[in-house]
């Protein structure tokens, strides 16, 4: 079963600091003697400082606008970068033989100039309540006067910087709003081209000559309602004439039909009728023959002949009734009925009358259709000129907008060049320091003093960890046994062992001031190639 772990009394830790007072003290005196020597042979370093402000312009703020504060924040921010370049920072470590231990040891000039960059600090001005557009520009060195140069060039820098930047930026505004406006009137003269070639190619259908064509097309539809009159009429007639005429062609067989009525029928006459009569008798005798005789007989061949004669003669007079008929129907069909032929040219006449004005009417329906459809078109080509209209307006406004900011920015691109505009000056120069800022060689020591006590208890912690997991006192065996400690013995040493216990002592202390003496010089040399103090240094002037 598992047993939770003791919990020591604070008077059995304190006798184990006590125990352990040499492994705490030692590393504690190493560490701080090793900080303080050092921190004490770090050289000074000396701040100056100076205040420049955005002077304000002496033409008016319709002509130049005042600055504002995140303007000049931007402004600070890009000026900042090209002041910090490799290119403007290079030249005054040279000038002022700056960084000289670092560039000795064989630092690349890349890292001294990103040491320069962090002992350049450029802010906001705070610290005075009667200046609300100005900043401070702070560099930090290892000799006063050195430092109050630098910073003066570094401001010097600045100022030269924001006129170039000024100018510059007003001639690009000036050039980028030119060609702004350029364009402009360009896409304007090319919606009024478009505008004056649609009013052109869609003259007949722009709202203004829609009274004209519905005038023409009621003119069209009244002229189409007087032609549908006329042909109604003119059909009719045609259709009287066609009754009239179909009345005379019947007229005209009727008198056919009595031509055949009036000639006499040769069936109603006597000699047909004998001939009937005679056929009969002469077909009675030849059956008579015909049971006696056979077919070729002489006398069936011959009573034949006289029935085949009769029936010639009954043919000739049928078909001589018929010759009469047709001789008559013949005059009367080539005779020319007057009245027939009058009512056909009527027809014939209002038929080509009723095809020239179907003809009028269908030119009459074109063009109503096109007009129709002209003044279909009409909303149409309304709604796309005032598309085009309203995007001309548009066009117009931003020109005209694009003009004003033009003239504006002009005379701030002029205000610029000629010094007019705002600009930067210097109000408090740069200051020659009588006091170094860094290092603070007091805090740095006690944070060595702390480091050195932090390690001696980490090191008590690693020695007596392991003795703390294992039972060394009564109280361990009562608590992870659970059972009472009836006696115990204490630790029985011989006379030799007693008397070489605190020469083993003093032989741990003798051995343990000694690593602290060598570690002293040791640790110091690792401190100072590794440079952790400079870069606190940088790191508390940033803060």
């Amino acid at each position: 079963m598992s047993v939770e772990f003791r919990q020591r009394k604070p008077g059995e830790y304190l006798n184990i600091i006590r125990k352990r007072k040499w492994l705490i003290i030692l590393p504690m005196i190493a560490v701080t003697t090793a900080v303080a020597y050092v921190v004490y042979r770090l050289p000074d370093v000396y701040e100056s400082t100076t205040l420049i402000v955005v002077t304000s312009s002496t033409l008016p703020t319709n002509v130049v606008p005042t600055a504002t504060e995140d303007s000049i924040t931007r402004q600070l921010s890009s000026i900042n970068q090209i002041v910090a370049s490799r290119s403007s920072l290079e030249p005054l470590v040279q000038k002022y033989d700056l960084y000289k231990s670092e560039r000795l040891r064989g630092e690349p000039i890349e890292s001294v100039i990103a040491m320069m960059r962090k002992d350049i600090n450029v802010e906001v001005n705070t610290s005075r309540n009667d200046i609300t557009n100005g900043f401070n520009i702070t560099f930090r060195g290892r000799d006063p006067k050195t430092t109050q140069a630098v910073t003066s060039e570094l401001a010097s820098k600045y100022i030269d910087e924001q006129t170039r930047d000024t100018s510059h930026r007003g001639q690009s505004a000036k050039e980028f709003m030119n060609n702004q406006v350029l364009s402009a009137k360009q896409e304007l003269d090319a919606i009024d081209k478009n505008r004056l070639d649609f009013m052109t190619a869609n003259a007949n259908n722009l709202p203004t000559s829609s009274a004209a064509l519905i005038s023409q097309l009621n003119g069209l539809r009244e002229q189409q309602k007087a032609l549908m009159s006329d042909i109604g009429r003119i059909q009719d007639q045609r259709a009287a004439n066609q009754t009239s005429l179909a009345l005379v062609k019947k007229n005209t067989e009727q008198q056919k039909a009595d031509i055949s009525e009036t000639t006499t029928d040769p069936k109603t006459t006597l000699a047909y009728s004998q001939l009937v009569t005679r056929r009969a008798t002469l077909q009675g005798e030849l059956t008579l023959l015909k049971q006696t005789l056979r077919e070729k007989h002489p006398d069936v061949i011959a009573k034949q002949k006289e029935i085949d004669q009769v029936q010639t003669d009954m043919d000739d007079m049928i078909a001589e009734w018929k010759e009469k008929i047709k001789e008559k129907e013949d005059k009367l069909k080539n005779r020319p009925d007057m009245q027939a032929l009058a009512y056909e040219n009527a027809i014939k006449a209002a038929d080509g009358e009723i095809k020239r004005q179907q003809q009028m009417l269908a030119d009459n329906e074109q063009q109503i259709n096109a007009l129709v459809g002209r003044l279909n078109n009409i909303p149409g080509a309304e709604v796309k000129l005032g598309a085009i209209e309203r995007e001309y307006e548009t066009k117009k406004a931003a020109y005209d907008q694009l003009l004003a900011q033009q003239t504006r920015i002009n005379l701030g691109a002029d205000a610029a060049s000629q010094q007019q505009s705002e600009g930067i000056a210097v109000v408090d120069p740069a200051n020659l320091p009588s006091k170094p800022v860094a290092p603070k060689r007091l805090m740095l020591s006690a944070i060595g003093l702390v480091v050195g006590l932090g390690l001696g208890l980490v090191l008590t912690v690693a020695f007596e960890v392991p003795r703390l997991l294992t039972i060394q006192t009564t109280e361990d065996v009562r608590h992870y046994t659970g059972l009472p400690v009836l006696i115990s013995v204490p630790e029985l040493l011989t006379t030799q062992e007693a008397r070489a216990v605190p020469r083993r002592r003093r032989l741990l202390l003798a051995a343990g001031m000694a690593v602290t003496i060598v570690s002293i010089p040791l640790l110091a040399l690792a401190l100072k190639l590794t440079h952790v103090f400079e870069l606190l240094m940088q790191a508390s002037g940033k803060s």
